[in-house]
């Protein structure tokens, strides 16, 4: 296994390992977990009510990504019944910033972005 370094990438080379990254943190649902887990632990249960339309399976997936990928770590408290939850790691923390950003722009402009589809679609 080797060790992460200080490797520079360019997303816009379809051979650079930089776009595996942007496929992960691009996908619905990451970007919406992501930014979740930036006030602490958070158990599934609290995601899946938190989380307007994603089901089990696919936040299950995620979550099983994000921390396959260093971004989430999960804590199993090993009880009955289980309490499992989930934080940002380090890398994760690094990336919220980012999504959180994201977040609020589209909070932002959706308006605008609604807008511009109707005038388009008007011809």
């Amino acid at each position: 296994m080797r060790k992460p370094g200080r490797a520079s990438g360019n997303v816009f080379s379809a051979t650079c390992p930089s776009r595996t990254a942007l496929e992960l943190v691009s996908s619905k649902w990451a970007l919406l977990i992501v930014p979740m887990l930036v006030d602490g632990p958070v158990r599934n249960n609290d995601l899946l009510r938190r989380i307007e339309g994603v089901s089990q399976k696919m936040l299950t997936q995620t979550l099983r990504e994000l921390e396959r990928n260093g971004l989430v770590v999960r804590t199993d408290h090993l009880t009955v019944p289980p309490h499992v939850e989930y934080h940002l790691s380090p890398l994760g923390r690094s990336l919220s910033e980012a999504l959180i950003a994201l977040d609020r722009w589209a909070e932002q402009h959706h308006d605008h972005l609604r807008y511009a589809r109707e005038k388009f679609d008007q011809g």
